[in-house]
C-alpha cells in the first residue's frame, strides 16, 4: 500500500458528514486535506468558500486550491444534498439544486482538478449512493443525480485509464446530519440501521492507498442490514 503521507487530497462537502470524516481520517494518515464548502471545517484545514450549486465558482475555487496545494494528489467528491418529496410537489429550483451539487459539480471539481491529477498520476474518489443503483419513490432528483454518478464514474475510468485512478464509492446510509432537515416521513425510522462514517472514511483512504498500477474500480459500503442494498 502507498502512503498518503504529506498527500494533498481535495474534499468536497469536508465540513461535515462523510467529508469531515474523510478529512479526519486523511489528517490521522499524515495527507493535507483541502477542504470546498459552503462552511469552515474542522481544524484549520485550509477551504475556500464555495457553494457547489454554481459549478464555474466550484472550478475556480477547485483551480484556487490545486494551486495553494502546490499539485492535488487526490480528490474525493463527498459533497451531497437531497429534497425528497414526489416530482410534482419539489419546485424546480430545488430539484435542478439536487442534480446540480451531486451530479454537475462532481464532474466539474473532477475537470477542474484534472490538470494537476494527471501531473501527479493522482486518483479521484467519486461518491454515489445506494440510490445510484437501486431506485425508490420520492427521490427522482437524487436518484438522477446518483445514477448519473455512476455512469459518469464509469465513464471516466475508462477514459483516464493509465493516468488518474478512478473510484467509484457506493455508500448506504450514514449516520450523520444529512437526514435532519428533511420531513418526519423521509427521515430513518428509529430502527433503522446506519453506518458509522469513519468507516466508509477508511474505504476512501483504501482506494487512495492503492500501489501504481492498482485501481480500486468500484466500493459498496454499508451497514450489514442495509435496506437499499442489494
Amino acid at each position: 500500500m502507498n502512503s498518503l503521507t504529506n498527500k494533498a487530497v481535495l474534499v468536497t462537502g469536508g465540513a461535515s458528514g462523510l467529508g469531515a470524516a474523510i478529512v479526519t481520517a486523511l489528517q490521522k494518515a499524515g495527507a493535507r486535506p483541502y477542504v470546498l464548502d459552503r462552511q469552515e471545517p474542522a481544524d484549520g484545514v485550509p477551504w475556500v468558500e464555495c457553494d457547489l450549486a454554481d459549478t464555474r465558482a466550484a472550478e475556480l475555487a477547485t483551480r484556487q486550491l490545486a494551486e495553494q496545494a502546490g499539485e492535488l494528489d487526490a480528490v474525493v467528491t463527498a459533497a451531497g444534498t437531497d429534497t425528497p418529496g414526489r416530482l410534482a410537489d419539489v419546485p424546480a429550483e430545488i430539484w435542478e439544486r439536487v442534480v446540480t451539487v451531486d451530479l454537475l459539480a462532481t464532474a466539474a471539481v473532477i475537470r477542474a482538478a484534472l490538470p494537476s491529477l494527471e501531473r501527479s498520476r493522482g486518483t479521484v474518489v467519486t461518491v454515489a449512493s445506494t440510490l445510484g443503483v437501486k431506485a425508490v419513490s420520492d427521490a427522482t432528483a437524487y436518484c438522477a443525480a446518483k445514477f448519473g454518478v455512476v455512469g459518469f464514474t464509469r465513464a471516466l475510468a475508462a477514459e483516464l485509464a493509465g493516468s488518474v485512478g478512478v473510484t467509484l464509492l457506493i455508500p448506504g446510509g450514514m449516520r450523520t446530519a444529512f437526514f435532519d432537515d428533511r420531513d418526519e416521513q423521509y427521515r430513518p425510522g428509529p430502527d433503522a440501521v446506519l453506518n458509522d462514517p469513519a468507516h466508509v472514511a477508511d474505504a476512501v483512504l483504501f482506494a487512495l492507498s492503492q500501489p501504481a498500477g492498482c485501481a480500486v474500480r468500484e466500493m459498496v459500503v454499508c451497514a450489514e442490514q442495509e435496506s437499499s442494498y442489494p
